[in-house]
């Protein structure tokens, strides 16, 4: 006989990101600094599209802390780390991520994006749905990134678009990423359950 307990008396799996702690809230905030670095050089260089980037990330990265008034209650910084991946690159090591390393990053942001909305509103979701979404969110973020970066080149003169070629590679890279996304946070939420549970047992044991 399991020693769980009911499942509605513990906060459901979205939920549980959330952490509290000072050492994930240290280490967030760091990755945080990181991300304002980035910025202010993209600022500094008037680089468009990557202003917008980390722009973008930097909103949802600071909705937790924002919405709770409270410094340390941020998403695992793991995650954090996975969806800031290229930015934090180019800001700690000055290189470039390949296109696929790029969209599994677009990949943690939505799922950033995901959990917040199960958070701040009244969408409801689970785990699997969560997981699907994030794929989804992925495959569909190169087109408005490409649209993104069109009215760029058309507004600014800039070329960040070279040839469709390059665009259908695009397509591909990011569906790779996609659906290695849904497996690695598959995978993520399910040990996560696990470390929950273990340490619930271990209490009710004492």
């Amino acid at each position: 006989m399991s020693n769980a307990p009911p499942a509605d008396e513990t906060e459901d799996i979205l939920e549980r990101l959330f952490r509290s702690g000072r050492t994930n809230a240290v280490l967030s905030w760091f990755l945080v600094g990181v991300l304002a670095l980035v910025f202010v050089e993209s600022v500094l260089d008037f680089d468009l599209l990557w202003m917008a980037f980390v722009a973008a990330a930097g909103v949802l990265v600071l909705v937790p802390p924002v919405a709770y008034r409270d410094w340390r209650v941020m998403l695992p910084w793991e995650l954090l780390a996975l969806a800031l991946l290229p930015i934090l690159v180019r800001g700690l090591f000055g290189g470039e991520l390949s296109l696929f390393a790029y969209y599994l990053s677009v990949a943690g942001l939505a799922l950033v994006l995901t959990v917040e909305l199960h958070m701040f509103t009244r969408l409801s979701v689970t785990h699997w749905f969560a997981v699907v979404f994030v794929v989804m969110t992925t495959m569909g973020s190169v087109a408005a990134w490409a649209i993104v970066r069109w009215n760029f080149d058309r507004t600014f003169g800039t070329s960040y678009l070279s040839s469709n070629d390059a665009l259908m590679t695009e397509f591909v890279w990011v569906t790779a990423a996609g659906f290695a996304a849904g497996v690695l946070f598959d995978a993520y939420f399910r040990r996560r359950d696990r470390q929950l549970w273990r340490a619930i047992n271990w209490v009710i044991r004492r």
